[in-house]
């Protein structure tokens, strides 16, 4: 009151003038707050944990950086940069140095503009905190100083090594969008203890078996079927037995011991069962265990964040109702919009009815924070219509006959018919091509299944049979209509041009053994065993990057030390040494024998194939001989690096991978979110008019059950409208269902930990201490 008395008003200071421009500050800060809790509710729904700067700027900036063209521009220099090597030499298809130094300058550039975008958003002591960008900067600093030094040597004349090639997928692990390559690096890193321990104690078992082998056999002079002493040499020993350790070379190894005694069988027999099936599952077992802790602890980390951000979003637009703080309707709707602006008005009434059951205008807390899986299930929404011929014919459409066809289709035992066709078909498929008979017969084939499709668009409304989630009708349609184009094309020409196209003739059996895939959407068993695959294959996706990044380490070394040592000959050529793929120290070798020229490492291409013939292991120690019958035999060292890498620790935590989703995948039920939107669904009686949808409410008119999908008509006239069904029951990514398990664990009443909390977050802690509000605060 004291200040007010003091209070000196200028003359002609207007009130009216303070007040317009308090309401527009107000405004203003509101409109930030939106934004910021936008950025927020977006980032717990899709599992982003960056602490990116509160100010109105950044976080304009950082709606920039997440943008899908942006991520998608990251994404296309990182995979240009990588693709290089398939243009430098040792080129597949060679360009000029220039022109691939230019596209390398160019992806560093792009690079470099993305971190330092990045930074602008980043808080910066989090910034030069974090060793991913640290990488990134000193990856882009080395690609630079390489490519100068090696333009400056070529200039000369000079031959050097672009060693910088190795450190260019540093940029495909360490960019924040591949989050989850960083991740299952992470689970490496964090194995690597544990399988360290198991590896030593398996060296332990080889080298003794090793040296058992030396005295066992060395002095009985053996002789290989090569002709070559047999186990003489321990260094050679330790390889061969590692090599039956995969058993690429059982029971070859074997056969001289084996021929002399019978008795030395029980030798290899023990190794065996000691080294290959006790301590690779041994291996296996460590690798599941420890990569299940930290996937947990990970996992533990994101639900914790989403929650914690879920929190911020929540206190920027809560406001006081009685006892509590609740985030208004007309505010959540303005959040969902910039959140989610692609969703329809009925979807996001839908959610909003979800959130607010009892229709009190406000969310509470608990219900918000669920706004983010709520946005992350995939609903559906289906506009009801009715079939055009019964728009257009509906005494026809709605005659008896037609009931009758309506019914035959949608029984069970027309899809079961259509199963032995298929089968059937399956047979013929096997049967000779050329016989008249079974050429007829995939006319007749043809017949039938046009019928179907002709018959189920006639029964189902056309737009709903053939709508974007329909994948089998589609695939159904296609493939039968592109294989009665391929065989009236086929038939056409071997009757006027007395020409059979063996191409064609190949597309139209690949189609019609494509066609068998019908079969399985129609057993059941079979459609949850693909559904789980399917719902598995986004995840599955990031052990591909981490197979790329290993692969391209591994091809740009191989190239640098074997490149040129083995060439590949056609059958018919004359030039020397061709026989030995044109090295004369591969003469009467299992290498040149096996006509194996072709796989070496020439070229980026052939040395991922020879990567991936390796990861299968069989014969691979036959091309570590090959390579080190050219170079020298410390190179083994190289193909036993790569199958420790990529076989023992890569494929093995593959392997934990899908065990651990199969289990999830089996043993979750529907998240209460997804039951809450099914509740909600069935509790509106499944739709509601869009048309006469005013001010985004929903109307209390709801379809009655007779307005389904199938069209199929009734006494009273259908209008159009549109029902909702969840596209699947389940997450589409197993880190959601992984991360379902422990969000039971988080109260949602709680602020949770702190972002700091969360990130330091060790392997073995169950839960962050403290978890209550004040600690939080």
């Amino acid at each position: 009151m004291q200040l007010f008395r003091h209070l000196i008003v200028p003359t002609g200071f207007s009130f009216t003038y303070v007040r317009s421009r308090c309401d527009l500050s107000l405004v203003t800060s509101a409109r930030k707050d939106l934004l910021l809790a936008a950025a927020f509710v977006s980032d717990a729904q899709y599992n982003r944990n960056t602490p990116f700067k509160t100010s109105p700027e950044a976080v304009r900036l950082y709606y920039l950086y997440n943008h899908w063209i942006m991520r998608t521009a990251t994404y296309f220099f990182i995979f240009l940069n990588l693709s290089l090597a398939v243009f430098e030499e040792p080129a597949v298809y060679p360009l000029p140095f220039l022109v691939t130094s230019l596209v390398e300058v160019l992806c560093l550039l792009v690079f470099f503009v993305r971190l330092t975008h990045f930074a602008k958003v980043t808080l910066r002591n989090v910034f030069w905190k974090d060793t991913k960008n640290i990488c990134i900067m000193v990856a882009i600093l080395l690609s630079l100083t390489d490519l100068a030094i090696y333009g400056v040597l070529r200039m000369y004349n000079v031959r050097s090594v672009r060693w910088s090639r190795i450190v260019r997928p540093i940029f495909l692990i360490n960019f924040a969008e591949s989050r989850q390559i960083r991740r299952a690096f992470r689970s490496i890193r964090n194995t690597l203890p544990e399988i360290t321990y198991v590896f030593l104690l398996f060296m332990f078992s080889l080298l003794m078996f090793s040296l058992m082998a030396l005295k066992l056999f060395g002095e009985r002079n053996l002789q290989t079927a090569e002709g070559l002493p047999y186990f003489k040499n321990y260094l050679e020993i330790v390889f061969d037995l590692y090599v039956l350790v995969t058993t690429a070379n059982s029971p070859d190894v074997m056969m001289p011991a084996f021929d002399f005694s019978s008795w030395y069988a029980l030798f290899f027999i023990a190794f065996v069962i000691i080294n290959t099936y006790i301590f690779m599952s041994l291996f296996l077992a460590v690798v599941y265990n420890n990569y299940k802790k930290h996937l947990k602890n990970e996992i533990r980390k994101l639900a914790y964040m989403k929650h914690r951000k879920m929190i911020e979003a929540f206190n920027l637009l809560k406001e006081e109702e009685g006892a509590q703080f609740v985030v208004r309707e007309a505010r959540w709707k303005q959040l969902v919009k910039l959140v989610a602006p692609d969703i329809t008005n009925s979807h996001r009434e839908l959610l909003l009815r979800i959130s607010d059951d009892e229709q009190k205008g406000f969310i509470d807390k608990k219900s918000f924070i669920q706004l983010a899986d709520l946005l992350n299930i995939q609903v559906i929404t289906l506009k009801i219509r009715s079939h055009p011929l019964g728009q257009w014919m509906p005494r026809v459409y709605k005659s008896a006959v037609s009931r009758f066809l309506h019914s035959m289709v949608r029984h069970r035992g027309f899809v079961w018919t259509y199963d032995v066709i298929i089968l059937i078909n399956a047979m013929f498929i096997a049967l000779d091509e050329e016989t008249p008979y079974i050429s007829y017969a995939e006319w007749v084939f043809l017949a039938l299944y046009i019928i179907e499709i002709l018959l189920k668009v006639y029964t189902y409304e056309p737009r709903a049979f053939f709508g974007k989630n329909q994948f089998w009708n589609w695939f159904d349609t296609l493939i039968i209509f592109a294989a009665l184009t391929a065989t009236i094309l086929n038939t056409t020409l071997k009757s006027t041009m007395k020409y059979n196209s063996q191409q064609i003739l190949d597309i139209v059996f690949i189609l019609r053994v494509l066609r068998l895939i019908r079969i399985v959407d129609s057993i059941q068993r079979f459609r949850v065993i693909i559904n789980t695959l399917i719902n598995i294959v986004p995840t599955m996706l990031t052990f591909g990057g981490l197979t790329l990044v290993v692969y391209c380490v591994f091809a740009i070394v191989g190239m640098e030390l074997f490149h040129g040592k083995i060439q590949f000959f056609p059958a018919n050529s004359n030039a020397p040494h061709a026989l030995e793929c044109g090295n004369p120290a591969l003469k009467d070798s299992l290498f040149a024998r096996g006509k194996y020229c072709k796989n070496n490492f020439n070229n980026f291409a052939s040395s991922f194939i020879v990567l991936m013939e390796l990861t299968v292991v069989n014969q691979w120690h036959v091309f570590a001989n090959g390579f080190a019958n050219v170079t020298v035999q410390p190179v083994k060292l190289y193909f036993i690096a790569f199958h420790i890498v990529m076989v023992i620790i890569i494929v093995n935590i593959f392997v934990s991978f899908i065990l651990e989703a199969f289990f999830v995948e089996y043993s979750l039920e529907k998240s209460e979110v997804e039951t809450a939107i099914e509740q909600k669904i069935q509790e509106l009686g499944m739709g509601v008019q869009e048309d006469e949808l005013q001010d985004e409410q929903l109307l209390d008119n709801m379809e009655t059950a007779e307005h389904d999908l199938e069209g199929e008509g009734g006494t009273k006239p259908q209008s159009k409208g549109l029902m909702f069904k969840i596209a699947s029951k389940r997450y589409r990514t197993v880190d959601a269902l992984l991360q379902r398990m422990f969000e039971a664990e988080i109260p949602l009443e709680e602020e949770g930990p702190s972002f700091e909390e969360i990130l330091n977050l060790s392997p073995t802690a169950a839960a962050p201490s403290n978890l209550t509000s004040e600690r939080a605060a």
